[in-house]
């Protein structure tokens, strides 16, 4: 399959997406930030000055799901009809890993919503952190799974699946 996101002469486009026809598309990314402890133990206990950290950086990651099409040139605007942000907090590695599924009844896939998704929320918790310390690390962001359209189902065998995920 070659690149559709350039014209004949090499330039730019957006894929012309007229012809195709709607269908349900689902998409999963993952991505996850490590802390230190003091961060860790500050975000279990809701001891971050900032509020609730994994509760603003769910909105978060919701808000940068649904402006995707503002902040990647090529992206359709889509109107996502669910977005779901999910965390795990792992002690031993001082890991938040993150989930975010957008879903989508359209004619093309959800696939940079849940990227940015994850994106925003994991950049959310280093900002409401940041005052503790600066050398968290933001990383392993990927897609997971996608559903719908002409490729049908794809998946990523992931390093860490969260429970609910793993009970699919």
């Amino acid at each position: 399959m070659g690149l559709t996101h350039f014209d004949e002469h090499g330039k730019a486009v957006m894929v012309d997406v007229t012809d195709k026809n709607d269908t349900v598309r689902e998409a999963t990314a993952a991505g996850k930030i490590t802390v230190s402890q003091e961060v860790y133990e500050a975000v279990e206990q809701g001891r971050i000055g900032k509020g609730d950290v994994l509760g603003v950086a769910t909105t978060a990651g919701i808000m940068g799901a649904k402006r995707t099409a503002e902040l990647i040139p090529m992206c359709h605007i889509l109107p996502i009809t669910n977005c779901r942000i999910r965390f795990e907090m792992v002690p031993e590695e001082r890991t938040i890993y993150c989930w975010c599924t957008v879903k989508v009844t359209g004619k093309t896939g959800v696939e940079m919503e849940a990227l940015t998704g994850v994106s925003v929320a994991l950049l959310t918790v280093y900002d409401m952190c940041k005052a503790l310390d600066k050398s968290m690390e933001i990383g392993e962001i990927y897609l997971c799974r996608k559903t719908g359209g002409k490729s049908g189902t794809v998946e990523n065998r992931l390093r860490h699946v969260p429970a609910e995920e793993r009970l699919r």
